[in-house]
């Protein structure tokens, strides 16, 4: 019991992160062009520059989780304090205030970036604390999944319900029912962060170093298998905000099936659950690499049946439901290796940095969305978009290849970079000599 009191302690809070972290991958973009009243070319510079600045943010709070010492450890405290805000900026940021076009998009920018250094205020510690929560390999392992299934859970609420309450509590009016039902989201996560607070407890010590150490120290103790970490986080939320994004205008300007889309976000849900169910077993008989390999294989696979069958139903239907396996395979393995990487650091340098690996990979998630976002407002401008009309054939092109092409370019990234993982050889190893070495700090400190 206490076991799954913490699991779920722990995973919920990616529920609570992923109401909001969903909801701008998948609606922000069509919510700002169509809604809220600004270009897409506008929409993809702000997300762009916005990003960037929450990825410096992102740098300084995991410098702060590995300064941090309290009676509750070194992330818990800031499920605490940033749950408040993060459900004020939520609203705000859904919210239109009647100003000019200039001071519309500079409330945009403002509540945008708000909202993003709420959000890693409390993501940062969720991403550094499984090291802190067990010190056993498979519990990390069932920990990340149930992380990774609640995220999906708060994927599915986002793609299913999102769109319906849109339309019931805004009657007509979008603008407020998007700020309606972006509020409930936002009170909602304030109140799973918590529960994630009340029902966590970090009891492994990290290394920690006897003497006060730089930024320039700190740096030194990010290994190279950090810095593919950071990159797999970089090109596989690349692939998650086009797939995500652009699946909204493929179905709906593309395929003609607006209809569908409550229906793409359920499927890919219930097509991901099993695999995100299975991985803490599959990582028992196969590596972290050779589950990667396979997750991209099946994204590709089912990538090249959704362009084939684009005219058939059944094919549709199938591609999702194989993009979906592939897809929730590399998130969920790109988290497992996570814990691993920070362990491989802090074993090879004698010194916990897992803030600042955990910003960094924040950086790079920020930056490559931000990145992906402004891309993708290029790429539909260039094409010739025009919100909320019939598409050109050029502008449909360009949809098609944003949500069909550039995502297997992504995924052949995404092997390559897998390629040079090589920590799975080493995880006992690492396990044994970092227990030791803390029995020793107790030890330590005891005298």
């Amino acid at each position: 019991m206490e076991k799954w009191r913490k699991r779920i302690g722990y995973g919920i809070g990616d529920l609570g992160c992923n109401l909001v972290f969903s909801t701008m991958a998948s609606y922000l973009m069509v919510f700002y062009t169509d809604v809220f009243g600004i270009t897409a070319a506008a929409a993809g510079t702000m997300m762009l520059v916005t990003k960037f600045i929450d990825a410096l943010t992102d740098t300084g709070m995991g410098l702060i989780v590995d300064r941090t010492h309290t009676k509750w450890g070194q992330g818990r405290p800031y499920f605490l304090f940033g749950a408040v805000p993060f459900a004020v900026f939520t609203m705000l940021t859904f919210f239109i205030p009647d100003f000019s076009s200039g001071g519309k998009l500079i409330w945009a920018y403002v509540t945008y970036c708000l909202l993003c250094t709420a959000y890693t205020v409390v993501n940062i510690p969720l991403n550094t604390i499984v090291p802190r929560l067990t010190s056993d390999i498979h519990e990390r392992d069932v920990l990340v999944s149930t992380r990774m299934v609640c995220a999906m859970a708060g994927t599915a609420v986002v793609m299913t319900i999102t769109a319906p309450l849109v339309d019931f509590f805004g009657q007509g009016n979008e603008a407020r029912g998007y700020f309606i039902t972006m509020s409930i989201y936002g009170i909602a996560a304030m109140l799973i962060f918590f529960f994630t607070f009340a029902n966590t407890k970090e009891v492994v010590p990290p290394t920690v170093r006897k003497k006060h150490t730089s930024l320039k120290e700190d740096f030194k103790g990010l290994t190279g298998q950090a810095w593919i970490l950071f990159l797999l986080n970089l090109f596989y939320f690349s692939l998650y905000v086009v797939r995500s994004t652009t699946v909204l205008y493929y179905f709906k300007y593309n395929l003609g099936r607006t209809e569908w889309l409550s229906l793409v976000g359920i499927l890919g849900i219930l097509s991901g659950l099993p695999m995100l169910l299975l991985l803490p077993t599959l990582e028992k008989k196969f590596s972290k690499k050779n589950l990667m390999f396979f997750s991209i294989f099946l994204y590709i696979v089912g990538d090249l049946i959704l362009f084939v069958g684009k005219n058939s139903a059944a094919c549709l239907l199938i591609g999702l439901v194989i993009t979906g396996l592939g897809i929730y395979g590399v998130f969920g393995i790109t988290f497992a290796m996570q814990p691993d990487v920070i362990d491989y650091s802090e074993y090879k340098n004698n010194a916990s940095v897992a803030g600042l690996i955990a910003a960094f990979q924040g950086f790079f998630v920020k930056g490559g969305m931000g990145l992906t976002s402004f891309v993708i407002g290029i790429f539909l401008k260039q094409g010739g978009y025009v919100a909320n009309a019939v598409q050109s054939p050029k502008a449909l092109s360009y949809i098609e290849t944003c949500f069909i092409w550039i995502p297997i370019i992504l995924c052949v990234i995404i092997a390559v970079l897998t390629y040079f993982y090589k920590l799975d050889g080493i995880r006992g190893d690492m396990t044994t000599e970092l227990e030791s070495r803390r029995s020793m700090q107790v030890e330590e400190v005891a005298l």
